[in-house]
């Protein structure tokens, strides 16, 4: 079974799953050792957010299949998120940009769906809208930090926010949710969340003394499972045990 609001769910959890899934890399890699813990929380927290939505999008489709099945068996063309959050991030200020980006949307969508009337998506996001609070606070201070600091450290910030600039724009993309459902009230509208995304960045960018990227938009086609190159690699990753032992339990 497939449906608009499966889609949606599914979009939403992808992207938290797959963000969890770059943040966990910088474990052990951090700059420095409270860094390790900070980067393990905020992928702990979106991993949290994944679960319960893949859970609830189970249930929506009715096949039967759990969060792990859905987490673990789908192929890369069955994946919904945005290119944003899948691509490598092995640079420090470009998992803190794509963190700003990804939590500013995170942070209006979130205050958004509190209001849904599907009471497990206003539920996931009253939880949620708390967690990336945090989240977007700790790409600010790191942001600052670099952007406002060395010559070095600001020439690295200001590529990172413009590699990653590009991507921002399919978070906005409105034709990839039901109009039906922003309009029962279940869904947001991606596109109504892109001034306050905006006004959150821009408000960044400027306390760091960094320039908001002139850059055209990429192409995207993530929520219909048009992926990159690294999004194989990364679910190669991810699934590999699973796939492997795929009745194992413990």
């Amino acid at each position: 079974m497939s449906g608009p609001l499966l889609d949606y769910v599914l979009g939403l959890a992808d992207d938290a799953l797959i963000s969890a899934q770059r943040m966990g890399w910088w474990i052990s890699r951090s700059p420095q050792l409270e860094e390790d813990v900070a980067m393990a929380n905020i992928g702990l927290d979106q991993l949290g957010q994944a679960r319960s939505l893949l859970a609830y999008a189970g249930e929506v489709e009715g096949d039967g299949r759990s969060e792990d099945c859905l987490a673990y068996l789908r192929d890369e063309r069955e994946f919904r998120n945005v290119k944003l959050v899948e691509r490598d991030q092995r640079d420090f200020g470009v998992a803190m940009a794509r963190l700003l980006i990804f939590s500013a949307w995170q942070s209006e969508l979130y205050a958004g769906l509190v209001r849904s009337t599907d009471p497990t998506l206003a539920g996931v996001a009253g939880k949620a809208v708390k967690e990336v609070a945090y989240h977007l606070d700790h790409a600010r201070h790191w942001v600052v930090r670099l952007g406002d600091g060395t010559e070095e450290s600001h020439a690295r910030m200001q590529a990172a926010l413009d590699a990653e600039w590009p991507w921002m724009e399919e978070l906005f993309d409105g034709s990839t949710v039901d109009a039906g459902l922003v309009a029962d009230g279940v869904a947001v509208d991606p596109a109504g969340l892109r001034d306050g995304v905006l006004t959150r960045v821009e408000a960044v960018v400027a306390e760091a003394t960094l320039t908001v990227p002139q850059v055209s938009a990429a192409v995207g086609g993530g929520r219909r499972g048009l992926h990159t190159e690294e999004m194989g690699y990364l679910l190669a990753e991810m699934q590999h045990l699973a796939r492997s032992h795929p009745e194992a339990a413990w």
